[in-house]
């Protein structure tokens, strides 16, 4: 296979200088609001970069780092737009363009033939999203999807690297784990804890020990990490399978109670069961990640019955917290989520009798509450325990975090 992965260069701060003229040749950072705890670095421009300012930091931080740093706030409808500007360029030269986020996309090339070589579509590539978008890209080519999405990482921006069959040993082999996708620092930790170090550690370590620690993952990593990643592009406007559904808050003030986060948990784990019911889905893992105000981040998992009731997400979630956090002798929290996952599709509505009678009524009544939602908006009806903490005076949401759910 011939495959390229095309990367915008710092996609937000781009776009905002773009729409921006007197923006360029300064320190720009896309941010959310201060006022409301969303205040982090979101995405920066190269000159903040190379000032230490780092995505996910709060402003204060960043600003510390780099006095003049701009903060401007995120206009996603227009980094929609240029998304979609930019693969349209893309599905020029080939009909299998797998989009991952907004702002990069694997391309198989393997049948372009007529538009050059890979190295040669690639500069073509780069060229036209300069002239026609004034964005720029770094692209990584390659025979393999991992090492494509690793070669676009390695010179930016606005640059091309090939990574091939040829020199694939000497230009990864030598990189540190945590370079290649799908290894992050959790991941890390324990293959270093096996003396696995490199990417070349990976690739000439034993299978069968990585098999035993990660499972199936294991074999996936030692595979890409050789250069036998066998996955296919995945065609134009073919969407990815759900694998999993979750939200998440940043509160306006610390949570230091169980009271405060199980509050907060509990209408977390309301929007995800929505969700997987809109998508007519059932999951049996919850998940939940919590981040406390020195910003360390912890999760787990635990697996359950399967289910898209919120009761079912929320007491799930509810044992985890316990095990993650030890409410007022902790640390104060600063965000939580709550996740789905292991789904599978159900057909709503005409399988109540999987259900024991308890999660018979609850599911008649939170398609009642479905119904209502999908007419006036997700907080017309909501449940009385929320109500009585009264979410808004006690400072934890803000306003737009109550505005009416949408998908």
């Amino acid at each position: 296979m011939d495959i390229l992965h095309c990367d915008l260069n710092n996609f937000y701060a781009s776009v905002e200088q773009t729409l921006n003229p007197e923006l360029q040749g300064k320190y720009i950072a896309v941010s959310g609001n201060p006022e409301t705890r969303s205040g982090v670095i979101l995405a920066k421009n190269t000159a903040a970069k190379q000032m230490g300012v780092l995505t996910g930091e709060p402003i204060w931080q960043a600003k510390q780092k780099c006095p003049e740093l701009i903060c401007v706030p995120p206009h996603f409808e227009y980094y929609v737009h240029y998304s979609k500007r930019v693969r349209a360029i893309y599905e020029r030269y080939t009909d299998k363009v797998e989009g991952f986020g907004l702002d990069e996309c694997w391309l198989d090339v393997t049948h372009s033939k007529i538009f050059g070589t890979p190295y040669e579509i690639a500069e073509k590539i780069r060229a036209e999203v300069k002239a026609e978008t004034g964005l720029t890209i770094s692209v990584g080519v390659s025979f393999t999807k991992t090492f494509a999405k690793l070669g676009s990482d390695l010179k930016k921006p606005d640059a091309t690297t090939v990574i091939s069959r040829e020199n694939y040993k000497q230009v990864v082999w030598t990189l540190p784990v945590r370079e290649m996708l799908l290894i992050g620092k959790h991941t890390e930790d324990k293959l270093n804890e096996m003396g696995i170090f490199t990417l070349g550690d990976l690739a000439n370590g034993s299978v069968v020990a990585l098999k035993k620690r990660f499972g199936i993952v294991g074999e996936r990593l030692y595979r890409a990490a050789r250069g036998e990643d066998e996955e296919e592009v995945r065609e134009a406007h073919t969407e990815r399978d759900i694998k999993s559904v979750s939200h998440g808050t940043t509160t306006l003030r610390d949570m230091v109670t169980y009271e405060d986060a199980n509050k907060v948990i509990f209408y977390l784990s309301d929007m995800v069961a929505t969700r997987l019911r809109r998508y007519g889905y059932v999951g049996e893992v919850v998940h939940l990640y919590i981040r406390r105000n020195d910003l360390t981040y912890e999760g787990k998992q635990r697996k359950i019955s399967a289910t898209h009731i919120a009761d079912d997400i929320y007491h799930a979630a509810l044992e985890l917290l316990k095990s993650l956090w030890r409410g007022e002798a902790d640390k104060p929290l600063r965000s939580l989520t709550v996740g789905v996952s292991g789904l599978y599709e159900v057909y709503l509505g005409a399988q109540m009798s999987l259900f024991d009678e308890r999660k018979d009524k609850n599911e008649q009544l939170e398609y009642y509450l479905d119904r209502i939602r999908k007419k006036y908006g997700f907080n017309a009806i909501t449940r009385a325990g929320i109500l009585d903490n009264d979410l808004l005076s006690n400072k934890l949401f803000s306003e737009e975090d109550l505005l009416p759910f949408k998908r």
